[in-house]
Protein backbone atom coordinates (compact mmCIF):
# COMPACT_ATOMS: atom_id res chain seq x y z
CA UNK A 1 0.00 0.00 0.00
CA UNK A 2 1.36 3.43 -0.95
CA UNK A 3 1.01 6.62 1.09
CA UNK A 4 -1.66 7.74 -1.35
CA UNK A 5 -3.84 4.83 -0.25
CA UNK A 6 -2.86 4.66 3.42
CA UNK A 7 -5.69 6.92 4.60
CA UNK A 8 -9.33 7.17 3.69
CA UNK A 9 -9.83 10.23 1.48
CA UNK A 10 -12.48 11.46 3.89
CA UNK A 11 -10.14 11.22 6.89
CA UNK A 12 -7.62 13.73 5.54
CA UNK A 13 -7.40 17.36 6.63
CA UNK A 14 -5.89 19.44 3.81
CA UNK A 15 -4.20 22.64 4.97
CA UNK A 16 -2.06 25.63 4.11
CA UNK A 17 -0.73 28.51 6.18
CA UNK A 18 0.11 32.15 5.53
CA UNK A 19 2.86 33.84 7.52
CA UNK A 20 4.24 37.38 7.81
CA UNK A 21 7.10 39.11 9.64
CA UNK A 22 6.31 39.42 13.33
CA UNK A 23 6.56 43.21 13.19
CA UNK A 24 5.61 45.54 10.29
CA UNK A 25 9.10 47.05 10.05
CA UNK A 26 12.64 46.09 11.01
CA UNK A 27 12.90 49.29 13.04
CA UNK A 28 10.26 48.01 15.46
CA UNK A 29 12.37 45.05 16.56
CA UNK A 30 14.29 45.20 19.81
CA UNK A 31 18.03 45.84 19.53
CA UNK A 32 18.77 42.19 20.27
CA UNK A 33 16.35 40.93 17.63
CA UNK A 34 17.78 43.41 15.11
CA UNK A 35 21.23 42.02 15.84
CA UNK A 36 20.00 38.45 15.48
CA UNK A 37 18.25 39.27 12.21
CA UNK A 38 21.49 40.81 11.02
CA UNK A 39 23.17 37.45 11.55
CA UNK A 40 20.35 35.75 9.64
CA UNK A 41 20.62 38.37 6.87
CA UNK A 42 24.28 37.57 6.38
CA UNK A 43 23.33 33.98 5.66
CA UNK A 44 20.44 34.99 3.38
CA UNK A 45 22.63 37.40 1.41
CA UNK A 46 25.53 34.90 1.45
CA UNK A 47 27.96 37.52 2.61
CA UNK A 48 31.37 36.53 3.99
CA UNK A 49 32.09 37.18 7.66
CA UNK A 50 34.49 39.96 6.70
CA UNK A 51 31.83 41.95 4.85
CA UNK A 52 29.44 44.15 6.83
CA UNK A 53 25.68 43.86 6.36
CA UNK A 54 24.26 47.36 5.92
CA UNK A 55 21.26 48.49 7.95
CA UNK A 56 19.19 49.04 4.80
CA UNK A 57 20.01 45.50 3.67
CA UNK A 58 18.84 44.07 6.98
CA UNK A 59 15.63 46.10 6.79
CA UNK A 60 14.95 44.98 3.21
CA UNK A 61 15.58 41.29 3.88
CA UNK A 62 13.40 41.49 7.01
CA UNK A 63 10.50 42.90 5.03
CA UNK A 64 10.89 40.33 2.24
CA UNK A 65 12.01 37.20 4.09
CA UNK A 66 11.34 37.29 7.83
CA UNK A 67 7.88 35.78 7.46
CA UNK A 68 9.25 32.42 6.32
CA UNK A 69 11.30 31.98 9.51
CA UNK A 70 9.24 30.91 12.51
CA UNK A 71 11.63 32.66 14.91
CA UNK A 72 10.97 36.03 13.28
CA UNK A 73 7.49 35.62 11.78
CA UNK A 74 3.97 34.68 12.80
CA UNK A 75 0.99 32.82 11.39
CA UNK A 76 -1.99 34.95 10.38
CA UNK A 77 -4.06 32.34 8.54
CA UNK A 78 -4.53 28.59 8.51
CA UNK A 79 -6.95 27.38 5.85
CA UNK A 80 -8.25 23.82 5.90
CA UNK A 81 -10.28 21.62 3.60
CA UNK A 82 -12.31 18.53 4.49
CA UNK A 83 -13.89 16.16 1.99
CA UNK A 84 -17.28 14.65 2.70
CA UNK A 85 -19.93 12.75 0.75
CA UNK A 86 -22.66 14.89 -0.78
CA UNK A 87 -25.92 13.86 0.92
CA UNK A 88 -27.85 13.73 -2.36
CA UNK A 89 -25.52 12.25 -5.01
CA UNK A 90 -22.73 10.78 -2.85
CA UNK A 91 -20.07 12.71 -4.79
CA UNK A 92 -17.15 14.32 -2.94
CA UNK A 93 -17.89 17.73 -1.44
CA UNK A 94 -15.06 19.94 -0.21
CA UNK A 95 -15.64 22.30 2.69
CA UNK A 96 -13.07 25.06 3.06
CA UNK A 97 -12.63 27.05 6.25
CA UNK A 98 -10.02 29.55 7.42
CA UNK A 99 -8.74 30.40 10.87
CA UNK A 100 -7.55 34.01 10.89
CA UNK A 101 -6.67 36.33 13.72
CA UNK A 102 -4.32 39.21 14.42
CA UNK A 103 -3.59 37.44 17.71
CA UNK A 104 -1.62 34.36 16.72
CA UNK A 105 -2.27 32.47 19.96
CA UNK A 106 -6.04 32.70 19.41
CA UNK A 107 -5.74 31.45 15.82
CA UNK A 108 -3.57 28.50 16.89
CA UNK A 109 -5.88 27.67 19.78
CA UNK A 110 -8.86 27.46 17.40
CA UNK A 111 -6.93 25.30 14.94
CA UNK A 112 -5.72 22.95 17.69
CA UNK A 113 -9.27 22.68 18.97
CA UNK A 114 -10.33 21.40 15.53
CA UNK A 115 -7.54 18.81 15.59
CA UNK A 116 -8.44 17.69 19.10
CA UNK A 117 -12.13 17.33 18.30
CA UNK A 118 -12.07 15.97 14.74
CA UNK A 119 -8.57 14.70 13.91
CA UNK A 120 -7.11 13.30 17.09
CA UNK A 121 -5.77 9.90 15.96
CA UNK A 122 -2.69 9.80 13.67
CA UNK A 123 -3.37 6.12 12.94
CA UNK A 124 -6.74 7.01 11.41
CA UNK A 125 -6.40 10.61 10.23
CA UNK A 126 -3.83 12.47 8.12
CA UNK A 127 -2.80 16.06 7.43
CA UNK A 128 -2.00 16.91 3.81
CA UNK A 129 -0.34 19.92 2.23
CA UNK A 130 2.24 20.98 -0.35
CA UNK A 131 5.72 21.10 1.25
CA UNK A 132 3.96 20.50 4.56
CA UNK A 133 6.85 18.56 6.11
CA UNK A 134 9.46 21.22 5.42
CA UNK A 135 7.38 24.31 6.10
CA UNK A 136 3.79 24.23 7.39
CA UNK A 137 4.07 21.58 10.10
CA UNK A 138 7.41 22.71 11.63
CA UNK A 139 6.24 26.34 11.52
CA UNK A 140 2.94 25.56 13.24
CA UNK A 141 4.64 23.43 15.89
CA UNK A 142 7.26 26.06 16.70
CA UNK A 143 4.66 28.80 16.97
CA UNK A 144 2.49 26.60 19.21
CA UNK A 145 5.47 26.18 21.51
CA UNK A 146 6.40 29.87 21.43
CA UNK A 147 2.82 30.73 22.36
CA UNK A 148 3.01 28.14 25.18
CA UNK A 149 -0.01 26.17 23.99
CA UNK A 150 -0.48 22.41 24.44
CA UNK A 151 0.19 20.24 21.41
CA UNK A 152 -2.70 18.32 19.89
CA UNK A 153 -1.90 14.65 19.42
CA UNK A 154 -1.47 15.02 15.64
CA UNK A 155 1.31 17.59 16.17
CA UNK A 156 3.02 16.13 19.24
CA UNK A 157 5.98 14.99 17.15
CA UNK A 158 9.14 16.37 18.79
CA UNK A 159 11.92 13.80 18.49
CA UNK A 160 9.86 11.35 16.46
CA UNK A 161 11.36 9.44 13.54
CA UNK A 162 10.06 9.96 9.97
CA UNK A 163 8.20 6.64 10.02
CA UNK A 164 6.39 7.83 13.14
CA UNK A 165 4.94 10.81 11.28
CA UNK A 166 3.46 8.98 8.31
CA UNK A 167 0.20 10.85 8.96
CA UNK A 168 1.73 13.87 7.18
CA UNK A 169 1.00 13.54 3.47
CA UNK A 170 3.17 15.93 1.49
CA UNK A 171 2.19 16.34 -2.16
CA UNK A 172 5.60 17.77 -2.99
CA UNK A 173 7.33 14.68 -1.55
CA UNK A 174 4.90 12.44 -3.41
CA UNK A 175 5.84 14.21 -6.64
CA UNK A 176 9.59 13.88 -5.96
CA UNK A 177 9.61 10.07 -6.29
CA UNK A 178 12.81 10.02 -4.27
CA UNK A 179 14.51 12.99 -5.99
CA UNK A 180 15.93 14.87 -3.01
CA UNK A 181 17.04 17.88 -5.09
CA UNK A 182 13.75 18.70 -6.72
CA UNK A 183 11.41 21.51 -5.61
CA UNK A 184 8.23 21.88 -7.64
CA UNK A 185 5.73 24.64 -6.93
CA UNK A 186 2.03 24.00 -6.55
CA UNK A 187 1.42 26.47 -9.37
CA UNK A 188 3.62 24.49 -11.78
CA UNK A 189 1.94 21.21 -10.85
CA UNK A 190 -1.47 22.81 -11.40
CA UNK A 191 -0.35 23.85 -14.86
CA UNK A 192 1.01 20.47 -15.94
CA UNK A 193 -1.91 18.53 -14.45
CA UNK A 194 -4.27 21.03 -16.09
CA UNK A 195 -6.38 22.29 -13.23
CA UNK A 196 -6.88 25.97 -12.23
CA UNK A 197 -3.86 27.67 -10.72
CA UNK A 198 -4.18 28.83 -7.10
CA UNK A 199 -2.40 32.09 -7.98
CA UNK A 200 -4.76 34.61 -9.58
CA UNK A 201 -5.04 37.53 -7.15
CA UNK A 202 -1.72 37.68 -5.32
CA UNK A 203 1.27 35.53 -4.47
CA UNK A 204 3.27 34.79 -1.36
CA UNK A 205 5.42 37.91 -1.72
CA UNK A 206 2.29 40.08 -1.48
CA UNK A 207 0.93 38.63 1.77
CA UNK A 208 3.01 40.72 4.19
CA UNK A 209 2.04 43.95 2.46
CA UNK A 210 -1.65 43.04 2.31
CA UNK A 211 -1.51 42.22 6.01
CA UNK A 212 0.58 45.02 7.49
CA UNK A 213 -0.63 47.78 5.16
CA UNK A 214 -4.26 46.82 4.57
CA UNK A 215 -4.91 44.42 7.51
CA UNK A 216 -7.06 42.47 5.05
CA UNK A 217 -7.38 39.02 6.60
CA UNK A 218 -10.37 38.14 4.41
CA UNK A 219 -8.38 38.60 1.21
CA UNK A 220 -5.51 36.56 2.64
CA UNK A 221 -7.92 33.81 3.70
CA UNK A 222 -9.37 33.63 0.18
CA UNK A 223 -5.86 33.36 -1.25
CA UNK A 224 -4.92 30.64 1.25
CA UNK A 225 -8.11 28.67 0.55
CA UNK A 226 -7.22 28.57 -3.14
CA UNK A 227 -3.95 26.88 -2.23
CA UNK A 228 -5.84 24.30 -0.19
CA UNK A 229 -8.22 23.66 -3.08
CA UNK A 230 -5.27 23.27 -5.47
CA UNK A 231 -3.67 20.78 -3.06
CA UNK A 232 -6.87 18.74 -2.97
CA UNK A 233 -7.06 18.76 -6.78
CA UNK A 234 -3.43 17.66 -7.01
CA UNK A 235 -3.97 14.86 -4.51
CA UNK A 236 -6.98 13.64 -6.49
CA UNK A 237 -4.91 13.71 -9.69
CA UNK A 238 -2.21 11.67 -7.96
CA UNK A 239 -4.84 9.10 -7.05
CA UNK A 240 -6.14 9.20 -10.65
CA UNK A 241 -9.53 10.44 -9.46
CA UNK A 242 -11.68 13.17 -11.06
CA UNK A 243 -10.94 16.67 -9.81
CA UNK A 244 -13.66 18.66 -8.08
CA UNK A 245 -16.03 20.88 -10.01
CA UNK A 246 -16.90 24.38 -8.82
CA UNK A 247 -20.24 23.22 -7.40
CA UNK A 248 -18.44 20.64 -5.26
CA UNK A 249 -16.59 23.32 -3.27
CA UNK A 250 -18.17 25.18 -0.34
CA UNK A 251 -16.49 27.92 1.69
CA UNK A 252 -17.58 28.02 5.34
CA UNK A 253 -17.33 31.39 7.04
Amino acid sequence: MTLLDAYDLYNILFLDIETVPGRPDFEELSEEMQELWGIKSRSILRKPATEEVEYDEMAATYRDRAGIYSEFGKIICISVGILARHPENNEPLLRLKSFTNHVEAALLDDFCDLLNKRFNNPDKFALCGHNIREFDIPYICRRILLNQLPFPRMLDIAGKKPWETKHFLDTMELWKFGDIKNYTSLRLLAAIFDFPSPKDDMDGSDVAGVYWEDRDLDRIATYCEKDVLATVQLFLKMKRLPILKEEQVVVVR
